[in-house]
């Protein structure tokens, strides 16, 4: 026995075993395998791959998962692979396979390949790599997320109106108001977190993230809410600076205008500047949060050491007396003033101030690994900010008094009606208290802050670092968010402002948009004013963040998969709910608006249908929905009154048969099941033909409601048998097949006109109703032109083939299409003439011997607009003699309750004139009486088509009928707009198919209108009775 060779301290090498081989292929690829490492070569250069030995020990052909095939961009520097296709590593064909040295493995595995997505024809380099791009700045966690958020959060509210807020709601409420909005942003943060960790995020922040998971409908109405939102808080920072400024040069006695229009000039300065920042880069901008966030720290340290500090007595006449228990027990309790004196008033002046938590999120496309970064820095961001917002309203509620006059002589005398907890301390502000005209205290002055500190400077520097910070964050989202949404192109005129500059794609024409909108809030100049305005703005965008994932999350998609485990969505839906209600509770009006803006957009985009396709979580949810009806449809049994034509139409390519497929559409559209169905030919190009995209987008663009099922076989009716059989989900599969007449049946081959009846007999088999449908122009516009399905021209819409007006055309219609080829004219501008009879109110005929499929199809089809106008005649065959008796016996068609529906009894007597003609079509399939076998050779059973003398006796009276009942309707409905006719039915092996064929072919004959021949499966698709 040989011994196996043993690779010192790492066991057994199953490569030692395992032959060399190389595959060649016919078109160049090459395959080889050493034992270690596998080659892949396109004649001129080589790539190789380690085998997998390392990791598991054992060696494997197949290449490991590529990150490029799952990208859908390329990295830079480096051409981009794709996946290769099922068919490389199952069906290569190759020369040759040298083997050596063994012939046990002459067929091995082929390899996975890669290939390059761009590689033009003639590369020699596999692996061509494109020009290295400069590399972006980029940004982590702390310096791209937590500090900007904590930077946008930490803004004019801090300074100028939390103190004041604290005031009006007393620290115990204050409270509340900034955990309840912490609550909506730590639980927006966390449901940010989860949909930024479930895949690549790329630029766009808030609006990619809702988009990319509820879809191009909301995500584009919020995007364009959340740019709005985020430039008008541009004003709103840019206006507390100005406010800030303004009180400093009011305290030097220096003024330019007047106060009002002072903040307005110093805001647009203000802003100005910003927007220079802006367009210097972000790397610039960057650097400047880094220095506002410095400042911010050392000026809350500065506040916190003068809470501590003893209290001066000009401090204590503007209101400070350090920490006293009294004055904290005193502004624990609201006391709200003013119009704006409500808890929900407060609450919608302090939300802006904890809506900056999407700040890193927005700048997302500058991010190192925004799946790490957005959510370990906006909950870090969330928690700081909450952290410091408490402390400065318990702080600074228990140092400073509501109000106070400022006036160092205000000292307690002798009076016992003195108000206000200052008493207690030698200070008596009773006068202006009674008067309400105390300038300073927490109720009345914003600058309160200022006053406690250490050095007031450093607040002032503090305020100007917040407000500056913080409008130049939202200066920067806004252009960011606002530039995503118009690359993809959802709004119309907006793709302007999409062009990015830049190594960074900076949005500069983005930024001179959001500086324009500034300017006009800033010339408001009222910080109150804005603040509510943005707060509905914020409120609705974390609502539909929430929702999202809370959907997301309710679809159980496979796709859904967050890194980020720290969510609920049940905790989403809540903070989604609460969201919507605040906003309601604030300011009603602006609720409605901004909720109103958003149906809009919807509805815009809803209409105008975008072909992108994000993976959202509403289809998964539609899927999710469908499914679910279609299993619970098994357990309800069905009911005559809810039974629906649900058709099965053999169309072929759809596009090639569009008279078919409209008129099946028009009495299916919103109320049954339409499946278009094409038999394809085994050819090496079918089976992707038979699943041809194209054919569903032709359906979609035409406005038609059907599937579309492709199969291949070898031969027609084996692939119509696959269709009866197979088509459909549950309850929801077809009962009704719908195909067209076969016009050319007399110069076919004998067989075919065998599978054309041999299909009828099949679906009757199959408990199927049966309808056909002829036209004199016929359905197959393939023969007079190029069939759209056959040139790449014309598969995405063949706007030259005109949707006939009788079979309804969709209203959204383009009526300035280009005009049809002069080839194609003829068979169009008869279903047209044959329409407008029925615009003018012209009959459409039904001839009734015995199917209620018969009267259900044109009573369908009468509850369109398009055929309301319509008279319905119905016609039953039986004896002149007894036509009113028989009028009586026939009451089905009341059934229909149409309001103008009248029966006529005719004959059936054959004029014998009639019968010659008929000999004359059946004649070339008739056996002669001495002819025993067929034509060919074969006996007669064989021959199927084949008609004896004994057949056509035996099925005589049904020849006469359709003879006479062709010629009735060339009599009395010669002008209707269609012919809806019983089909007749052939017994099997009694009626040779050949007979059959005449029949419908003499039925339908010298007819203008279209004639639709109809057969039930001999059930119940009518009844008299409710229950």
């Amino acid at each position: 026995m040989e011994e196996l060779p043993v690779a010192p301290n790492e066991g057994i090498s199953l490569s030692a075993f395992r032959s060399p081989f190389s595959v060649s292929g016919k078109e160049g690829c090459k395959y080889s395998f050493d034992g270690s490492s596998y080659h892949y070569s396109d004649g001129n250069s080589m790539t190789s791959q380690r085998s997998s030995q390392i990791l598991t020990g054992f060696d494997t052909l197949d290449a490991a998962p590529n990150y490029d095939f799952y990208a859908n961009t390329n990295a830079p520097g480096r051409a981009r692979r794709t996946r290769p296709s099922l068919f490389q590593p199952t069906d290569v064909q190759c020369d040759s396979i040298p083997v050596q040295p063994s012939q046990d493995d002459s067929f091995p595995p082929p390899l996975y390949e890669e290939t390059s997505a761009h590689r033009e024809a003639g590369d020699s380099s596999e692996e061509e790599a494109e020009e290295p791009l400069s590399e972006p700045t980029r940004f982590g966690w702390v310096k791209g997320v937590m500090i900007r958020c904590m930077l946008n959060i930490w803004g004019v509210i801090l300074y100028l109106r939390l103190p004041w807020i604290t005031a009006q709601a007393g620290i115990g409420m204050t409270w509340v108001i900034i955990l309840l909005s912490s609550c909506i942003t730590g639980i927006t943060g966390l449901s940010t977190s989860a949909i930024a960790t479930n895949g690549k995020v790329k630029g766009g922040g808030t609006y990619f993230l809702i988009s990319r998971s509820l879809g191009p409908e909301l995500g584009g109405s919020i995007g364009l809410i959340f740019a709005f939102a985020n430039a008008v808080a541009v004003a709103m920072h840019t206006v507390g600076f100005a406010e800030t400024v303004q009180s400093l040069m009011q305290e030097s006695g220096t003024k330019m205008v007047d106060p009002t229009n002072d903040i307005r000039i110093i805001g647009v300065i203000t802003v100005t500047c910003l927007l220079a920042i802006s367009l210097a880069g972000m790397e610039w901008e960057s650097k400047a949060q880094i220095v506002f966030f410095f400042v911010i720290l050392v000026s809350f340290a500065n506040y916190l050491v003068g809470t501590f500090m003893p209290a001066t007595p000009q401090k204590q006449a503007k209101g400070f007396f350090s920490y006293k228990v009294d004055i904290f027990v005193e502004n624990f309790k609201p006391n709200y003033r003013g119009l704006e004196g409500s808890f929900f008033g407060m609450f919608s002046i302090f939300f802006p101030s904890a809506t900056g938590i999407l700040a890193g999120a927005n700048i997302s496309g500058d991010l190192k690994d925004p799946t790490v970064a957005i959510p370990r820095g906006t909950l870090m961001a969330i928690f700081w900010t909450t952290v410091s917002y408490i402390i400065i309203a318990g702080t600074i509620g228990g140092c400073v008094v509501r109000d106070a006059s400022g006036g160092i002589n205000d000292t307690l005398s002798n009076n016992n009606d003195c108000l206000g907890p200052a008493c207690k301390y030698g200070w008596d502000f009773t006068a202006c208290i009674k008067n309400t005209s105390c300038p300073f205290g927490l109720s009345n002055q914003y600058q309160t802050m200022s006053m406690v500190s250490g050095f007031a400077p450093l607040i002032a520097a503090g305020i100007f670092g917040a407000t500056l910070s913080s409008a130049l964050a939202c200066l920067v989202s806004a252009p960011k968010v606002f530039q995503c949404l118009c690359k993809d192109n959802l709004y119309p005129l907006i793709g302007f402002f999409g062009k990015g500059f830049g190594k960074n794609d900076e949005p500069i024409r983005g930024y001179v948009l959001t500086y324009i909108i500034a300017i006009c809030f800033i010339l408001i100049a009222e910080l109150n004013t804005i603040a509510p305005i943005i707060s509905n703005f914020f409120l609705c965008s974390y609502a539909l963040i929430n929702f999202s994932c809370f959907h997301a999350s309710i679809t159980n998609s496979p796709g859904w998969r967050p890194s980020f485990r720290f969510y609920s969505k049940w905790l989403a839906l809540l903070g989604a709910v609460v969201s919507v209600i605040i906003m309601f509770l604030l300011t009603w009006w602006a609720a409605l608006i901004a909720i109103g803006i958003v149906i809009f957009l919807l509805g815009y985009v809803l209409y105008k249908k975008p072909s992108v396709n994000w993976g959202s979580s509403v289809q998964a949810g539609s899927y999710n929905m469908a499914l679910s009806y279609c299993v619970g449809l098994n357990q309800v049994d069905e009911h005559i009154k809810n039974y629906r034509p649900q058709c099965l139409v053999l169309s072929g390519p759809p596009s090639c048969r569009p008279a078919l497929v409209d008129f099946v559409g028009t009495f299916t559209k919103n109320l049954s099941l339409m499946m278009c169905a094409n038999v394809g030919e085994p050819s090496p190009s079918a089976l992707n033909a038979s699943r041809n995209s194209s054919h569903v987008t032709w359906l979609n663009k035409r406005h038609i409601k059907s599937f579309y099922h492709g199969v291949v076989a070898k031969d027609l009716r084996t692939g119509v048998q696959m269709l009866l059989q197979g088509a459909g989900l549950g309850r929801v599969r077809p009962n009704v097949l719908m195909m067209g007449f076969k016009r050319d049946w007399r110069r076919d081959t004998s067989s075919s006109i065998e599978s054309y009846i041999g299909i009828i007999h099949d679906a009757f088999d199959l408990q199927y109703g049966l309808c056909v449908l002829r036209m004199k122009e016929g359905l197959d516009t393939s023969r007079s032109i190029e069939c759209p399905f056959k040139i790449n021209k014309y598969s995405s819409l063949p706007v030259f083939i005109a949707v006939n007006p009788g079979f309804e055309a969709s209203p959204k219609r383009d009526v300035n299409a280009p005009a049809p080829p002069a080839n194609f004219s003829c068979m169009y501008e008869s279903i047209q003439k044959g329409s407008m009879l029925c615009l003018k109110g012209k009959l459409r005929q039904l001839w009734f011997p015995a199917s209620g499929l018969t009267l259900l199809i044109p009573y369908l089809l009468k509850r369109k607009k398009r055929w309301a106008r319509c008279k319905v005649r119905i016609f039953v065959g039986g004896d002149i003699q007894r036509k009113e008796e028989q009028k009586t016996d026939h009451p089905l068609p009341f059934t229909m309750r149409a309001d103008q529906c009248s029966v006529e009894t005719h004959s059936f007597a054959s004029f014998f004139d009639s019968v010659k003609r008929f000999e004359d079509l059946i004649g070339p399939y008739r056996l002669n009486p001495d002819q025993k076998d067929c034509e060919d050779g074969q006996d007669n059973q064989n021959c199927p088509w084949m008609v004896s003398d004994e057949e056509i006796d035996r099925n005589k009276t049904k020849t006469l009928r359709q003879i006479r009942l062709n010629e009735v309707l060339q009599d009395y409905s010669r002008d209707a707009a269609i012919i809806v006719v019983t089909m007749p039915v052939g017994r099997r092996g009694q009626c040779p198919s050949a007979l059959y064929m005449a029949w419908l072919e003499t039925v339908s004959r010298d007819l203008r209108p279209p004639v639709l021949m109809v057969r039930g499966n001999q059930e119940n698709v009518l009844t008299f009775y409710c229950q």
